[in-house]
This record gives structure tokens, sequence and C-alpha cells, in this order.
């Protein structure tokens, strides 16, 4: 029995996430070729102005918090003996898992009232294309659920996240992951911006921290995030979780 097989019956005991499926659109049903191609608009450069206050998660000591300690390029790496599919679907389940789990502590204060947008920063805030390929903005714990539900329906999918020996991965399998990484990523960056201190109170940022920065070096790893994505334009300076990236990557927690 293969590793990723060995972990069917957790999976498939996992279930649905709590509450009703809902539709990732207004007026669709959820999939990979019309919903869920979105994009970020094109944000004006930040502009440093004196006496802005740095973002928590960029400041000592809630930056260097974490579980883990050195360069995440170590637990990445793929083991011995197993398939590269089944050690990147098991990475995604859990990456998942455990953000969903974070999310599901700070949701009640993700509200359409504190978070009207998906945003990630002053300058950035991520959009929705729909059935119809128009771009709309969507409330952030719309956004999310849309986002949450649907990765978890492909878990649950069989045709996407085989379970049974013998069986194989999709051939596009690959470019779904990868679409999958985008989301979660966004996912990642709307807590950072808009929930950091409510993650800090519970006093979980060496957890959070440690996760993100594993979810970061794995997508790098397997060219699952492009850079852009992290940081978002080369010419333009870094916001966000793209500040974030390269503070770690400064202190050798991620590899250059």
């Amino acid at each position: 029995m293969s590793f990723f097989n060995s972990i069917g019956r957790t999976m498939q005991r996992s279930g649905p996430r709590g509450g009703p499926k809902r539709s990732p659109t207004p007026t669709s049903t959820i999939s990979t070729t019309s919903t869920l191609v979105d994009h970020v608009p094109p944000a004006s450069p930040s502009v440093s102005v004196p006496g802005t206050q740095k973002p928590l998660y960029l400041c000592s000591p809630f930056v260097e918090a974490a579980l883990v300690k050195g360069n995440f390029k170590t637990i990445v790496m793929l083991p011995k003996y197993v398939d590269i599919m089944e050690w990147v679907a098991v990475n995604i389940f859990d990456f998942f898992q455990n953000l969903n789990m974070f999310y599901g502590v700070i949701s009640e204060c993700c509200t359409q009232h504190s978070c009207p947008t998906m945003s990630a920063g002053a300058t950035l805030n991520y959009t929705w294309i729909n059935q119809d390929r128009k771009s709309v903005q969507l409330p952030a714990p719309t956004y999310i659920d849309y986002v949450m539900t649907w990765v978890q329906n492909l878990l649950d999918d069989e045709n996407t996240f085989p379970t049974k020996s013998g069986q194989d991965f999709p051939a596009s399998f690959p470019s779904t992951i990868k679409h999958v990484y985008r989301q979660l990523l966004r996912v990642f960056a709307h807590i950072y911006h808009a929930h950091y201190p409510q993650i800090l109170h519970l006093r979980s940022e060496p957890h959070f921290n440690s996760l993100f920065a594993h979810f970061l070096a794995f997508g790098r790893e397997y060219e699952l995030l492009d850079i852009k994505d992290v940081r978002g334009a080369s010419n333009a300076p870094a916001v966000g979780i793209g500040a974030l990236w390269e503070r770690w990557r400064e202190m050798g927690i991620l590899e250059s």
C-alpha cells in the first residue's frame, strides 16, 4: 500500500467542512475552469510614508516566532520510495486541514462588515471571476468560504485525489494543485493582513508562522507557487506577505 493510500481512510473520515456546501458564485457551481480563474488587479507601488507603522507580523519578536528552527528546505524534500504525486497530495491535504482550523478559530472576527473585500494589503485586493468571466469583489468571508469548500470537494473527489491502490492521479493534477496553492496562499495573506492580532491573542504565532513558512518552502520546491504570487511585481517594493517572504529569506528560514 502506498504512502498516500495509507492515509486514504483518514481523508475519507474527514468529510466535508461543517455546514451546508454552497455554490462558489451566486449563479454557478464551482469548477476549476470557470469560477476559480481569477486574478490580482495591478496595484500601484507601495510608497513608504514617514511614521507608517509596520505590520505586526514583520516586527520582532513575532517575525522570528517559529516551532521549527533552521531552513525549511530539509523538511520538504521528497522521502525515499515515495511517489512525488502522492507526496504533494499528502502535503496539500495537511496544509488545507491546518489552515482551515486556523481560519475556523478566527472566523468570527472575519465578517462582511470587518472585511468587505478580500484584502491582503493596503494596495492589494483579490477579485473573483464568475461564470460570466467578470471580475467581482467579494467579502473576505465569502471568498474564503468558496475557496475552502472547493478544496474540500477536491479532496473528497476520488478522480482528483485517488485513495485506492492502483488508481492513478489524473493528468490535470499538477495544474489543479497549482490553482489550489494560489487560492490557499490568498487565505494565508488575508489572515496575516487582517487577523494577525487575533493570532497573537491566541499565542499561536509560532504555529501559524511555521505553517506558512512550510507552505512557502514546499510550494517553491515543487514549483507550485510563482514568486510573483507571493511578492507581486519584481520591479515594485514587496508588500504584505511578500515582505514577510523576503524577511524570512534574510533570516535563512527560506531558500534564496
